[in-house]
């Protein structure tokens, strides 16, 4: 049987298929992932585990004499997926308040749309991209989590940023590419790794989401998908093409929520008691948000990718 080549003609398929499926064994049969041991280690709750190892892999692919264009393209990537989402949360409140519109908060907005999952993203940009573009996870880094939402909804002074979790998610793309620059053969093993792990952070992210939480979200929570796929996915490949000066499907490869944005809500009215009132619609709003970005980006990075192949050879 042809799996493996037959997963790969579906855009993102390495990853989405295996996605997908995770999401529906936990949303039906939850409990065959939920038997401990090796099993749950594996398909459960190994999520920052098998990242982990991701992310030391992709870093022994990147030369340091290299490194400078990783940086700046994760520079980049970050400020675009931040400021867009800054100013339409911004936008949302000026006009209609902290309760938003039609459900969506600019709570929910922000917390969104400024998140990137960094494991959709290093798996697209090895399956997609180059070693730059999986080097720039070090930077994208930056944005998984409360850190950069907290600074723009103003509440800095009343939380304190915790620099250590953010050292924490770098330091395996360092010791990779410690370990890639001194030996080739340590390069070429570590390397070798990255497209068999891709199948397995698939199931995992899948399998820590489900389709009940987009019916619970609602509309609200499928809308806000769609806002940060459009806006920080199709308009950023788009504005990144333009930087760069050449069709780069990295620019659509960010379009989507990371799970740890789930938590944000809850942490930054922590700091905040104001936001108490639409922390549990946010939060259900961006859980939503993280499955709909997680299955739809990676099949538009995927078609723009096949897209700017087919400009390149005429």
């Amino acid at each position: 049987m042809k799996i493996c080549a037959t997963m790969k003609k579906f855009p993102g398929g390495m990853m989405v298929i295996p996605l997908l499926i995770g999401c529906l064994v936990n949303t039906f049969i939850p409990q065959v992932l939920e038997i401990g041991g090796f099993t749950t280690g594996l398909f459960k709750t190994g999520t920052s585990t098998l990242v982990g190892l991701f992310i030391l892999c992709s870093g022994a692919t990147i030369n340091f004499k290299q490194a400078a264009l990783p940086l700046y393209k994760g520079a980049v990537l970050t400020i675009l997926k931040y400021a867009i989402g800054v100013l339409l949360g911004l936008g949302l409140n000026k006009l209609f308040g902290p309760m938003g519109i039609l459900g969506l908060t600019p709570l929910a907005v922000i917390t969104a749309v400024t998140n990137s999952n960094g494991a959709i993203y290093t798996a697209l940009a090895k399956e997609f991209g180059d070693n730059t573009d999986v080097g720039a996870i070090a930077i994208l880094s930056l944005n998984d989590g409360p850190f950069l939402t907290m600074i723009a909804l103003g509440t800095t002074g009343l939380a304190e940023i915790p620099i250590l979790s953010l050292v924490a998610a770098i330091v395996p793309l360092i010791i990779g590419m410690i370990l890639g620059n001194l030996d080739e053969d340590f390069k070429v093993l570590l390397s070798n790794g990255l497209a068999m792990l891709l199948p397995f952070n698939g199931f995992v992210l899948g399998a820590n989401t489900s389709l009940f939480t987009i019916a619970k979200a609602g509309a609200g929570g499928i809308v806000l998908g769609l806002i940060t796929v459009l806006f920080t996915g199709i308009l950023t490949y788009y504005l990144y093409s333009l930087i760069r000066r050449k069709p780069d499907p990295m620019g659509m490869a960010i379009g989507t929520t990371g799970g740890n944005a789930v938590a944000v809500p809850a942490s930054v009215a922590m700091a905040d008691p104001s936001l108490e009132p639409v922390v549990g619609v946010a939060t259900a709003q961006v859980a939503g948000a993280v499955v709909i970005t997680a299955i739809l980006t990676p099949i538009l990075t995927g078609f723009f990718a096949k897209r700017a192949a087919k400009k390149q050879q005429k």
